[in-house]
């Protein structure tokens, strides 16, 4: 081993550890832009939640009122928050995958894990602790 090896392997090292956070940023930006629709099989609800499975929109179709009970409404909304969220789940899921091949993220930790969890927040400590500018 040279001399120069060390300093070689440690310089290929601090390349790979920055490609991959980067790619970790990139993946980030890209699971804070995630959404899912899902729609039910009447066309009457349509529900699209966001990257943590929060409600982004419902839209009813004008007909709902007529053709469901407030009961039926109700658990048809509910349902289709249920599909958002799965879908977007799996897309995260999907997003991850390359970083933690195998890992089997269910069992870990619980069919509801938001992946978003495990990425680094964007900005600075400073930054994220004073919180959104008005």
């Amino acid at each position: 081993m040279t001399t120069d090896e060390p300093w070689r392997l440690l310089e290929q090292l601090v390349q790979e550890v920055n490609q991959q956070t980067e790619q970790l940023r990139e993946t980030h930006e890209k699971v804070r832009e995630l959404s899912a629709t899902a729609t039910s099989k009447d066309g009457m609800v349509t529900v699209t939640v966001g990257p943590r499975g929060e409600v982004l929109a419902i839209e009813l179709d004008p007909r709902v009122y007529r053709k469901l009970s407030p009961s039926e409404l109700s658990a048809s909304i509910v349902a289709e928050i249920g599909r958002a969220t799965r879908q977007v789940s799996g897309q995260m899921k999907e997003l991850m995958e390359p970083f933690v091949p195998d890992l089997p993220f269910e069992d870990l930790f619980g069919a509801e894990t938001s992946f978003e969890s495990f990425l680094p927040q964007p900005g600075t400590p400073e930054q994220r602790d004073r919180g959104p500018r008005a």
